[in-house]
């Protein structure tokens, strides 16, 4: 397993060899430092601690100042832990680029989704809305509660308003178009959760797809 933290651009397309176009989202990979590398024999797994994106010192608390100073990098806004089964080809400094990918390999991409507030049923659940006459007084209500006397309760799992996006999606299997080193730019088909500027994970895909 392999992966790298990025940053959400955008969405774009481009055309292949053979002219098709393709819709792709731009993400921006600053070079990742390794901050920590975890073994079995000390911390009971196997992992690597990449940071992403310099701050000011200000901007860092001192146990995690005092952290980037042993790894002998500046403070660093995010800090993500990647498993692995082996740490041997890494060391506390290094640095990880885009060209940890390459195109035409497949990555699961982590972020957190775009809030949307408070939603009914029928923006959070797709569901459709009742008559639209004066008369009806059911326009766009959640639908039947359940039985009136017995079980005479609301049965968990129904679809209700409430609190909508903000939450974190991973999606799977997208395929790495192009990557760009030189302007630290890897393009995914497809789109990936999250607004703008939104921070991203991509690891190499756990499921194939066939």
């Amino acid at each position: 397993m392999k992966g790298i933290i990025g940053r959400k651009i955008g969405m774009t397309q481009i055309f292949n060899e053979a002219g098709v176009v393709i819709p792709v989202t731009v993400i921006e990979v600053e070079p990742n430092v390794v901050t920590q590398v975890k073994t079995a024999e000390k911390d009971g797994y196997t992992a690597v601690q990449l940071g992403y994106e310099t701050v000011r010192e200000k901007l860092t608390n001192k146990p995690l100042k005092g952290h980037f100073e042993k790894a002998g990098t500046a403070p660093k806004r995010k800090v993500k832990e990647f498993r692995l089964d082996s740490v041997e080809n890494f060391t506390v400094g290094q640095e990880l680029t885009v060209e940890t990918f390459e195109a035409g390999e497949k990555v699961d991409i982590t972020g957190v989704t775009k809030g949307k507030g408070f939603q009914g049923v029928i923006k959070r659940h797709g569901q459709s809305r009742g008559p639209m006459a004066h008369g009806s007084r059911y326009h766009r209500r959640p639908g039947s509660m359940g039985a009136a006397t017995s079980p005479g309760r609301v049965f968990k799992g129904k679809k209700l308003p409430g609190h909508m996006g903000n939450v974190q999606v991973t999606v799977q299997n997208l395929e790495v178009v192009q990557v760009m080193a030189d302007k630290n730019i890897i393009l995914v088909k497809g789109a990936v959760p999250g607004p703008k500027r939104g921070t991203l994970t991509i690891k190499q895909s756990k499921k194939q797809s066939k």
